[in-house]
C-alpha cells in the first residue's frame, strides 16, 4: 500500500465493517515523534529560494523524504520551515 521510505508505511494497517457490509482497510493515526530525540545527521541553514524538497535532496538524496526534517524540526506545516531566511533546521538520519 505504501513505498516503505513512506511515513506511514510502519503504521498498523486496520479495517473497518461499514454498516453495508464493506470492508475498508485504513492506517491507523501517525503521531509526531518528538523533533529533539530524533538523532540528527545535519543542520542546514535555510537560504533565499529554498525549499524543502530541494534541502532533502541534497542532504537525504531523495526530495520526497522531506517529512523527516518536518517531524525533527516539530513542524505540523512544512511549508513554514523555509520561510524565515537564516532558520537553522535539523536534518536527522533517516531511522527504519
Amino acid at each position: 500500500m505504501f513505498d516503505p521510505t513512506s511515513r506511514y508505511y510502519a503504521i498498523e494497517t486496520v479495517q473497518l465493517t461499514a454498516p453495508d457490509g464493506r470492508v475498508i482497510a485504513y492506517k491507523r493515526r501517525r503521531f509526531l515523534p518528538q523533533g529533539e530525540t530524533l538523532p540528527l545527521l545535519v543542520e542546514v541553514v535555510v537560504t533565499e529560494g529554498d525549499r524543502l524538497d530541494v534541502i532533502t535532496a541534497r542532504t537525504l538524496g531523495d526530495p520526497e523524504q522531506f517529512w523527516r526534517v518536518a517531524d525533527a524540526n516539530d513542524a505540523m506545516n512544512p511549508t513554514e520551515l523555509t520561510d524565515e531566511i537564516g532558520r537553522a533546521l535539523r536534518v536527522p538520519i533517516p531511522q527504519a
